[in-house]
């Protein structure tokens, strides 16, 4: 028997109780001490002792798409905040280990096998890039070790399975591409729409999601254009999608090339079109060297909360991630969103071991399939996490959103993907 992702009942704390003191074993035959039901007996005990849980993150820190080395600073700070103040996760202190792979799917190999035979971890939580955790998840696989709430939206993190010790977390890149999809049709339902996209599964992902959605419609694809991580511009890029003419931009970059392709369409005064950028290249750290002057207008989808959105100051999340992130991260900018997604995942990944039937390896692959509307502080309203057996992404819903003055703002209702479109299979 599992446990849902909220239901946890006094009889569960005792059990997780019971078995915390038998954490720390290695993986080669020591198992946790027999409970009522034995549900622990055999699991793996690695990285996690009746103190402490070792965790290990594979981001970009240097290279093409270092931006993204924003996010482990949010997840150091919430796991900071709660280690001292929290006395940890059910009682054990984390202990989150970075490793920088730039960007590379072969130093992400490298990075993760030192994490998972070296340092021991638990659990792998977060590997950034659709390239790198494509790269990485055989490995982890393998040797059923938790690769928890990978950094990319790929849809295959949701739809395999051979490789349930993988999971996404963020709405995959099919249902952001519906989102999309679905405001064009209700807005510009005549729409020509020009793609420059990333050369590998993550710009296919989300271009074939969004050809997909626009199908008999009288929406238009006229122009594509792909780029590699390795190019030094999309210059040229840009300036061939331009001679299309289309009405709508698609941009589906990662951030270096995301201010690229906005810098690029701000200074083409003969083309106008509507620019729709994706979520992963819509912090303001990548619209600001544009200059917010040349942004206004680009839509974007989200599902988490902006640090930089007013209507957040009193809310209670937030007023706790502005203090702690001063207190325990005083070098870094709590208005960078990248930090508060750093801080979302950190929080859900606290949710969901929290939820774990059994604090081992096994209890943390089953919890995080079995999640049942576990609302997270730094989310939307209305957006909450769940999986199931048939169901491995934990969020598919999202709010658009528009670029106004100096900050983003969310327009309609946050639109849940699985009621609107139908679950996304193979």
């Amino acid at each position: 028997m599992r446990l849902s992702a909220i239901g946890r009942t006094a009889a569960t704390t005792t059990l997780l109780l019971a078995v915390a003191a038998c954490g720390g074993r290695e993986e080669s035959g020591a198992a946790p001490a027999a409970t009522a039901e034995g549900r622990c007996q055999g699991q793996q005990t690695t990285g996690i002792t009746d103190t402490g849980i070792k965790l290990g993150g594979i981001y970009p820190l240097s290279g093409p798409a270092s931006a993204y080395g924003d996010i482990p600073k949010g997840i150091k700070a919430y796991f900071d905040y709660v280690n001292a103040e929290k006395n940890g996760i059910g009682g054990r202190k984390v202990e989150f280990l970075v490793r920088d792979d730039g960007y590379q799917p072969p130093k992400a190999v490298e990075e993760a096998r030192r994490l998972v035979e070296q340092e021991r971890v638990f659990a792998l939580f977060q590997t950034l890039g659709t390239p790198s955790t494509t790269a990485t998840w055989d490995y982890a696989n393998q040797r059923k070790v938790p690769q928890v709430f990978v950094a990319t939206g790929a849809s295959k993190w949701g739809t395999d399975t051979a490789h349930p010790w993988t999971i996404g977390w963020q709405p995959n890149y099919v249902s952001e591409a519906r989102v999309y999809a679905q405001y064009l049709r209700q807005e510009r339902p005549d729409a020509t729409v020009a793609v420059l996209y990333q050369n590998d599964d993550f710009g296919k992902d989300l271009l074939g999601g969004f050809k997909k959605a626009v199908e008999g419609s009288g929406i238009r694809i006229v122009a594509e254009q792909s780029y590699e991580v390795s190019d030094p511009s999309v210059d040229p890029q840009m300036r061939n999608l331009a001679e299309s003419g289309a009405d709508v931009l698609l941009n589906v970059t990662t951030p270096k090339f995301g201010s690229q392709a906005l810098a690029a369409d701000a200074k083409n005064t003969g083309w106008n079109p509507l620019h729709i950028v994706n979520n992963v290249a819509a912090s303001v750290t990548v619209l600001r060297p544009v200059g917010f002057e040349n942004v206004q207008g680009v839509v974007s989808a989200t599902y988490y909360k902006d640090p930089n959105d007013p209507q957040w100051a009193d809310d209670p999340e937030m007023k706790l991630y502005y203090a702690k992130m001063k207190q325990y991260a005083p070098g870094a900018d709590p208005g960078v969103p990248y930090h508060a997604f750093g801080w979302a995942a950190a929080s859900s990944f606290h949710r969901t071991m929290e939820a774990a039937a059994c604090p081992t390896r096994e209890g943390l692959r089953d919890a995080m399939r079995d999640l049942k509307e576990v609302e997270v502080g730094m989310l939307l309203p209305g957006v909450t996490m769940s999986t199931g057996p048939d169901d491995g992404f934990p969020i598919e819903s999202m709010r658009l959103m528009r670029f106004k003055g100096e900050r983003w703002e969310l327009f309609g209702d946050v639109i849940d993907t699985r009621k609107e479109f139908g679950p996304l299979t193979e």
